[in-house]
């Protein structure tokens, strides 16, 4: 995510803590939902919203590289703990 993506997302996890009713439409229709907010979303992007409790954690897999490869700076992130690589950008 680049930094206006990082600033939005905060921004809507903030809303959804404050309003439950956001929440829920959110999680219910998350592309009409974000898109009333100003977010755009690509054409041909399936979103889903989901929602980390005190017992249950999601853990979500990034795409597999275009290339087929990591890249030694993505490999050594990964390998690090320093983060991710992540290939797809809404």
């Amino acid at each position: 995510m680049n930094e206006e993506q990082t600033q939005q997302y905060s921004q809507i996890v903030a809303k959804c803590w404050a309003d439950a009713e956001f929440k829920a439409k959110l999680m219910a229709d998350p592309i009409a939902t974000l898109t009333a907010e100003g977010i755009a979303i690509p054409e041909g992007i399936e979103l889903r919203v989901l929602e980390n409790t005190a017992t249950t954690i999601n853990l979500v897999l990034p795409p597999p590289p275009v290339e087929g490869e990591l890249s030694d700076e993505d490999l050594g992130a990964v390998t690090g703990g320093t983060g991710i690589p992540c290939h797809v950008s809404i």
